[in-house]
């Protein structure tokens, strides 16, 4: 079966100093993958790649059968791939139904939709005038969320859901992950909570210092795999 997503041999760079190392990784259709790593290990740098804000090499990334590697992230956005960043990124200036539309630029046909989002989490309607700035970090998350699936992804990438959050609002996140993907959406999630990251996926991979150390089932790794892969000890 061909992967919805692959990468192969994938390299990237900060100006000189090079952040990936030949990651290879891919996820299926309908698949949800976690990313874990210490701080620094790589796993933002390899989502900012595969959407676009990093050069590589066209082959060394292949979205739907085509290679992608090193286009423009609105281009990427059009072929059917979102991501929820690192600290949300809302626009402050707009409101949260604003903020909302701005993810249907693209203008993918889908199932995702402000009735729809809005019904996946309430607050949005309930605060769809409020400013992004007046939101908690809980709320913002959900805006975050939001905006990507209003593109109607293929592949919805999300980077440290639960950065910064009480526990009661990630399990509330967390708990709208199977009626996100209950459609087929693929998913990749990178958790700084092992064992959420386990608990939500099927496959993980595990990076430290832009390589993979680990691979495997989420139900079968252990925790001393983990750790290992994780710390390098």
């Amino acid at each position: 079966m061909m992967a919805l997503l692959s990468t192969t041999r994938l390299e990237a760079f900060y100006g000189d100093f090079q952040a990936l190392f030949g990651i290879d990784f891919e996820i299926q259709q309908g698949e949800i993958v976690a990313m874990i790593g210490a701080n620094g290990a790589g796993k933002s740098t390899f989502l900012k790649t595969v959407c676009g804000l990093l050069k590589a090499a066209p082959d060394a990334i292949v979205f739907d059968g085509a290679p992608i590697g090193g286009f423009a992230p609105g281009w990427i956005v059009q072929q059917g791939i979102a991501m929820v960043p690192e600290g949300r990124r809302l626009f402050p200036s707009l409101s949260v139904e604003e903020n909302l539309l701005m993810g249907a630029y693209a203008k993918r046909a889908g199932p995702w939709n402000l009735d729809s989002v809005c019904a996946l989490f309430p607050m949005l309607k309930e605060k769809s005038a409020s400013p992004a700035t007046a939101l908690s970090g809980g709320q913002q998350q959900m805006t975050a969320i939001g905006r990507a699936l209003m593109s109607n992804p293929k592949l919805l990438i999300c980077d440290e859901l639960s950065l910064g959050l009480a526990p009661v609002v990630v399990k509330e996140i967390y708990d709208a992950l199977p009626r996100i993907c209950s459609n087929g959406m693929t998913a990749i999630i990178v958790e700084q909570d092992i064992g959420m990251a386990q608990k939500v996926s099927s496959r993980l991979y595990c990076l430290q210092e832009g390589r993979v150390t680990l691979a495997g089932a989420s139900d079968k790794l252990s925790r001393e795999q983990i750790s290992h892969a994780y710390f390098g000890v």
